[in-house]
């Protein structure tokens, strides 16, 4: 019986661990070489438990707030998320961009 409350016990710490370990931010210093229509723009960070959820949210609020124009504005915008993240997320960011981008 203990082995098995021992067993238990394992499970919730790793289960823990793991939720901890998922939770993910979005940095908030803005590169000093972005230029064009992002170059005012604030970021924020943001834990999240659902990154490409909210990384598609971002994505649509600044293109309708900034009005992206062109492909070189969303190459920007890509450019700009990538270098805030770190690469943890960078998989989130393409799968975000792409199903935006097919959709």
């Amino acid at each position: 019986m203990d082995a098995v409350i021992l067993m238990n016990e394992k499970r919730k710490k790793k289960h823990l661990r793991h939720n901890y370990t998922t939770t993910l931010s979005f940095s908030a210093s803005l590169p000093n070489d972005v230029q064009g229509i992002y170059a005012d723009s604030l970021c924020a960070v943001k834990y999240s438990m659902d990154p490409l959820v909210d990384l598609k949210e971002s994505i649509i609020e600044m293109v309708k707030n900034v009005g992206v124009r062109n492909w070189e504005d969303m190459e920007e915008l890509i450019y700009c998320y990538v270098v805030l993240n770190s690469t943890e997320i960078h998989g989130f960011i393409v799968e975000a961009f792409l199903s935006l981008c097919s959709s």
